[in-house]
């Protein structure tokens, strides 16, 4: 059902399929989110993988950013605090939903959920400052398919 909504509806910026062929491979995908215009990801690709868990969608899947990002809610192992993939998880969210969220995510970052305290002060403190290693990191990190 994810796969025939994605194809089906298919949203700028944010691309999702399973890897391999078989039912297995089913509950596995790789995700990618250009990163959102007039932000300091932009221009990047950042390359994401997603594992449905067996009670899917009564459970949330695990997403996990393969691409490093410097982002206040995106820790150095690539876990995204997101309120929807943890308390806030509802049956009804699709992963074209999810991704979305996780690309407004880029381009609005919530310092006050964060998993570095030092990236969410900076984020507070000094936006300029924050936007410009973000830049840095886009472009070490997500440019020419790193």
């Amino acid at each position: 059902m994810e796969k025939h909504d994605i194809d089906n509806d298919p949203t700028p910026l944010i691309s999702a399929a399973p890897i391999g062929d078989g039912d297995e491979d089913l509950l596995h995908w790789e995700a990618a989110i250009i990163g959102p215009p007039n932000s300091p990801y932009s221009g990047g690709v950042f390359f994401l993988d997603i594992h449905f868990p067996i009670g899917y969608p009564l459970k949330p899947p695990t997403i996990i950013f393969k691409t490093k990002v410097y982002h206040p809610n995106i820790n150095s192992d690539g876990c995204i605090g997101l309120d929807c993939l943890g308390p806030l998880w509802s049956p009804v969210l699709t992963i074209s939903k999810l991704l979305l969220s996780i690309c407004s995510l880029l381009t609005d970052p919530n310092p006050e959920i964060t998993f570095d305290s030092e990236i969410a002060h900076i984020c507070k403190t000094d936006r300029s400052r924050y936007e410009d290693i973000a830049w840095e990191w886009t472009c070490k990190y997500a440019s020419d398919y790193n």
